[in-house]
């Protein structure tokens, strides 16, 4: 159940990410691994400047934190394949 409720929460980080940026999804494929590298980047980049751990915030913060590392990664993502905005 873990990893199922990983996979609904990247979809849903990527999917607001790309709101965000580009004001459309990018696809449910995309979003979902959008989401959960931002996830990871938004965690890595946190943790090393405020301590913060997934698992001792609530969801909403969790969430703040994954959506900006999916923005960070979103746009890494439009500048290497040639996107624009």
């Amino acid at each position: 159940m873990d990893i199922l409720g990983w996979i609904i929460f990247g979809a849903l980080t990527g999917w607001l990410a790309s709101k965000i940026v580009t004001r459309r999804g990018e696809g449910c494929m995309v979003n979902t691994a959008l989401g959960l590298a931002g996830a990871l980047v938004g965690g890595f980049i946190f943790r090393h400047l405020t301590g913060f751990e997934y698992g001792d915030a609530n969801f909403f913060v969790s969430m703040f934190v994954a959506v900006i590392g999916a923005v960070l990664v979103l746009y890494t993502y439009h500048a290497i394949s040639g996107r624009t905005r």
